[in-house]
């Protein structure tokens, strides 16, 4: 035990000693914390604090069109900009001016009630004619109109999806309400006579989880805190597997094995230090969500409660990202080495581990890949407690993996320098 308290003391020292090291471990995670979640606080906001414009050129100057445009208004996603001329939108599209262009086809209001008459029309005949008679009444062909979508060639796939989802669906409700009009109309010369019900019948109610009868509505705090306190702690593998290649490069090792220390209790020093950094780190970030994110107008981080078991899933995760970094740094033979591997490394596990884009939206083979990330351990604990409630028996799995990608990491690194020494 003295000789472990003695090597927690020595990396307590040469870590002290090091005030950039010191930097980099906890302001960079924070101003990154900050940064990220105030970029992506606008996604979890309400839309009408953040409206995209939208240019729209109106060729129809119809029902349809006035519509659309109200349908756009009240969707309060969009502040409509109207432009008189289709090329004019383009070019301000496509040089990324304006994200996004919808140009409505002339004669669409007029043409769609002829069209939508014409059938009508025939449905009804059907019950006074027989069909050679029907088929020899003359017909009005029309052609398909289209709505333009300009989008700028920058814009995201899901943002476009999102777009064409909604202005289909007005268009669907506009050809629906139009189909009654149409029966109205062709039934009976009073249409207040007869009134169709146009509301959906079908609605969407989304369920969310309570919390003492409170809804728990998820918002960008509650998603980054925990991600970007993962990739802080794993963050760490550099500075750590830098500490132990240059410890061998100085021939500090040389001289602890002149004397009864094994490597087991070297690395726990190392452990017991970093492992308190990592937390630290933890803590610092709960601060952040908790006092300076509303002080800045962002939503604040709610912990009340879950705390005991926030800093168990911390000391699990910074644990297996010890081990990581500990197995770098016996392996690595140069600092070149163990620096810009660690930093790729710890950016590839966020990549799989759902920090930077979420599990379920990657391919399959990702998604299968991901799950012997411990970033994904240490993302879906994480998760777990802050967005599901979940108890400590539902963490058990995940704080499981980490525990033990912990032990082999580190049995790994003592195997390896047993043999290399041995040699």
């Amino acid at each position: 035990m003295r000789k472990l308290l003695a090597s927690t003391y020595k990396e307590f020292l040469l870590l002290t000693r090091d005030i950039g090291g010191i930097a980099i471990l906890f302001i960079m995670p924070l101003v990154l914390i900050v940064t990220i979640t105030i970029i992506q606080d606008s996604t979890f906001k309400s839309v009408s604090e953040s409206k995209i414009p939208i240019l729209l050129v109106d060729n129809d100057r119809g029902s349809v069109s006035e519509t659309i445009v109200k349908g756009l208004k009240e969707s309060n996603i969009f502040e409509v900009i109207k432009i008189a001329i289709e090329e004019d939108a383009k070019n301000l599209v496509f040089k990324g001016k304006n994200q996004l262009a919808i140009v409505i086809p002339e004669n669409l209001s007029s043409d769609l009630e002829k069209k939508i008459n014409q059938n009508v029309e025939g449905i009804l005949d059907r019950f006074g004619l027989d069909e050679e008679e029907i088929e020899n009444q003359p017909k009005e062909i029309f052609t398909a109109k289209e709505v333009k979508l300009y989008f700028d060639p920058a814009t995201q796939f899901s943002f476009k999806n999102s777009v064409k989802n909604e202005v289909d669906k007005m268009i669907s409700k506009i050809e629906t309400q139009s189909i009654y009009n149409a029966f109205q109309k062709q039934i009976t010369d009073d249409p207040s006579e007869i009134v169709f019900e146009t509301e959906n019948f079908i609605r969407f109610k989304e369920i969310l989880p309570k919390n003492k009868d409170e809804n728990i509505i998820p918002n960008s705090v509650q998603h980054n805190v925990p991600a970007w306190t993962l990739f802080a702690i794993f963050f760490i593998i550099v500075p750590l597997s830098i500490n132990i290649v240059k410890e061998k490069s100085q021939g500090t090792f040389v001289r602890l094995r002149t004397n009864p220390v094994s490597y087991l209790t070297v690395l726990g020093g190392k452990t017991v230090i970093y492992l308190i950094v990592c937390l630290i780190q933890f803590v610092l970030m709960l601060l952040i969500g908790i006092y300076l994110f509303p002080a800045i107008g962002l939503p604040t981080l709610n912990v009340s409660g879950k705390f005991p078991l926030l800093f168990l899933v911390a000391i699990f995760a910074g644990l297996a990202a010890i081990g990581l970094g500990l197995l770098l740094g016996t392996i690595a033979k140069t600092q070149e080495q163990s620096a810009p591997f660690g930093a790729t490394f710890v950016v590839i596990l966020a990549a799989l581990g759902g920090v930077w884009v979420p599990v379920f939206i990657m391919p399959e083979f990702m998604q299968a890949l991901s799950k012997i990330s411990p970033m994904n351990w240490g993302l879906n604990a994480f998760y777990d407690v802050f967005l599901r409630n979940s108890s400590l028996l539902e963490i058990v799995p995940e704080i499981t993996l980490l525990f033990l990608f912990f032990i082999i990491t580190t049995l790994i690194a003592i195997v390896y320098n047993e043999k290399k020494n041995a040699v």
